[in-house]
């Protein structure tokens, strides 16, 4: 197991953070966790809008998802659908706000920040990790 694969699995770490290794490594990595690998790719995002579409077909929302902050917030806080050990909500192309406005970039921030602690407070890892690979 290597280092990388132990701290996605520490609970404690999990968090939002920037990506600072190459994707092969995360992805091998994530593999050898157990953990759940949803990947976005936000290159044509421009507005809360396209965000929430975006991140309800990674998620595969339920029907019941009403794209705005709060839906995405249960969504993300329940995921009885996917099951798994953890989560890597891995966030790539975004650019500084993930293609949002300023005020719109702190809801998801925030949003983001209280589904980690959610999770730990479930004992389980939920990573948001933003890569601008192009």
């Amino acid at each position: 197991m290597t280092d990388l694969c132990s701290r996605l699995q520490d609970v404690t770490e999990a968090g939002v953070y920037v990506l600072n290794c190459p994707l092969t490594m995360l992805e091998a990595n994530v593999a050898l966790s157990g953990l759940n690998l949803l990947e976005c790719d936000l290159l044509d995002v421009t507005g809360k809008g396209a965000l929430l579409a975006k991140l309800a077909q990674v998620l595969k929302a339920p029907d019941w998802f009403g794209h705005n902050w709060d839906a995405l917030a249960d969504v993300m806080t329940d995921l009885a659908w996917l099951p798994a050990e953890g989560y890597v909500l891995l966030l790539r192309n975004g650019g500084e706000r993930l293609g949002l406005s300023e005020a719109d970039f702190e809801i998801v921030s925030g949003v983001f920040s209280e589904t980690v602690q959610y999770w730990k407070s479930q004992n389980k890892p939920f990573w948001v990790l933003l890569s601008n690979d192009l």
